[in-house]
């Protein structure tokens, strides 16, 4: 255990003693790392949502749990080892907000390499498997643990990039919001895959092409709107934002805009704000940074701003009150703490920054 541990033990003792109304605006916070440079892997912290600040709680010990996310309850967390070879897998730990103390449960090999994106809809967990280009599929037992993987579906290759489309890539896996189906970004196709779980049962049972993209975008991450009437793609290789209309399992593009103008072929994460009046994602390689756009009442996008970051913005999360972007800085080893304008939805740096080596994914536990 590191020294935030004990940071934690002191601050948790500070925090019993609070206001409920301060303790209303504590939020627990996952975060993933890399560990090949002096993390130990997860961390955990408490954030206010109000001030900024953060208070170190806890961390446990994984190689490259690049990705990490709660259970819909919070009462687990699942987390990836981000490795190239057969060691690639998904854990399972039970989560105690209070103290941030993650208790191991199991693990279950993902059977494709470099597992770099987790969903789950509380039945299932599904992992994007981007250099394996799968998609695994885990069924949850009753204590939070993991089955061994149920199946296995694989993305495919047609992208003109003949370096990074050249083998098939799956980056992100997503549930619609009425939770009929699974969305897979497939990266080296320039397409979205449509798995079917609208059967009763726990596992997807078939998949067909939802959307082609343009070519050469090299979809990576999505996100859907509350109303669940609108999703939105930003592309790894473009740097571009598409929206697309949803119903009933179908995905329509119709406006597609500019992130990033470096030309650097490193579009990110991607997230709406709480209120849904805006969209932020972040872009690496190259100017470094997160684009902003405004959100019309019909789900368009125009672009009002792009904020400078640290180095390579893999990862990004929004405060439940809309009032922080918190981006993880994977070569600055640092999360940064960014206010958000609620009028002009732009950002400014706190300068509250939270120093964790390698860090690549940020995620608030509700």
């Amino acid at each position: 255990m590191n020294k935030w541990f004990f940071a934690g033990i002191t601050a948790l003792s500070l925090l019993s003693c609070q206001p409920k109304s301060e303790e209303a605006n504590e939020l627990t916070m996952l975060v993933g790392t890399y560990t090949n440079d002096g993390s130990e892997g997860i961390y955990t912290f408490r954030f206010n949502q109000e001030s900024g600040r953060t208070t170190p709680l806890s961390s446990v010990k994984v190689v490259n749990p690049s990705y990490v996310i709660p259970s819909i309850d919070g009462k687990y967390v699942y987390a990836v080892t981000e490795t190239n070879d057969s060691t690639a897998a998904l854990h399972s730990y039970k989560f105690n907000k209070t103290t941030g103390t993650l208790t191991y449960i199991n693990t279950q090999l993902t059977f494709g390499e470099d597992p770099c994106y987790i969903a789950t809809n509380g039945k299932i967990v599904v992992t994007a498997n981007y250099t394996g280009g799968s998609m695994s599929v885990f069924p949850l037992r009753s204590d939070g643990g993991i089955e061994p993987i149920d199946t296995l579906f694989c993305g495919t290759i047609g992208g003109p990039d003949l370096w990074r489309q050249r083998i098939p890539h799956v980056h992100c896996t997503y549930f619609s919001p009425d939770n009929k189906y699974i969305f897979a970004t497939d990266f080296s196709a320039d397409r979205i895959l449509r798995y079917d779980i609208n059967t009763g049962t726990v596992r997807p049972i078939d998949r067909e092409v939802t959307t082609h993209l343009e070519a050469d975008y090299g979809p990576r991450h999505m996100e859907f709107s509350s109303d669940g009437r609108h999703a939105y793609v930003v592309g790894e290789l473009s740097d571009e934002i598409t929206l697309m209309d949803y119903s009933e399992g179908i995905l329509t593009t119709r406006q597609v805009v500019k992130g990033s103008e470096a030309g650097a072929r490193g579009g990110a994460d991607i997230h709406l704000s709480p209120n849904g009046k805006f969209l932020y994602a972040s872009h690496r390689l190259k100017e470094d940074g997160i684009s902003i756009f405004s959100v019309a009442s019909d789900g368009t996008l125009n672009k009002i701003g792009y904020q400078q970051t640290g180095i390579h913005p893999r990862n990004f999360c929004i405060t439940p009150n809309g009032k922080y972007l918190l981006c993880a800085c994977r070569d600055s080893n640092v999360i940064q703490v960014y206010n958000i304008d609620s009028q002009t939805g732009l950002l400014s740096n706190t300068g509250l920054d939270i120093a964790v080596s390698q860090v690549v994914c940020v995620k608030f536990v509700k």
